[in-house]
């Protein structure tokens, strides 16, 4: 005797006991999750709030963080002192972002991530 198709509550149609296209779709979504939650943990160690950046903004910035730490110069970064104050050091991420660094004591250290038109409108116009 032929085996029949039964339909399943989602509403798909198989041979199994279980709907085996939606427990796919579950282990992809738990998957997902579960690397979501792994890439959320990496934020605690870093010094300033990265979390609202995409993510090659967040590797790119914790280069550069992990840079200065290790005594590197912000100009091998094209970073630049700002005009209007000195102790504030400009560093490119990216054509769009812009990593903020105040000096004090010959270190520098970072104050903020934020996007070109952030960063413009916050530096007086010279």
């Amino acid at each position: 005797m032929p085996k029949r198709k039964r339909t399943f509550p989602c509403g798909h149609r198989g041979f199994g006991q279980f709907c085996h296209q939606c427990a796919q779709q579950e282990q992809g979504r738990r998957l997902k999750r579960q690397q979501k939650d792994e890439w959320k943990q990496t934020f605690a160690d870093d010094p300033i709030d990265l979390t609202r950046l995409p993510r090659n903004i967040v590797e790119k910035s914790r280069e550069i963080i992990q840079a200065l730490a290790e005594g590197r110069d912000y100009r091998e970064f094209t970073g630049k002192r700002l005009q209007h104050d000195r102790n504030i050091v400009s560093i490119p991420v990216t054509r769009s972002y812009r990593m903020v660094c105040r000096v004090s004591n010959g270190t520098v250290t970072p104050a903020r991530v934020e996007t070109h038109e952030e960063y413009n409108s916050r530096k007086p116009r010279s």
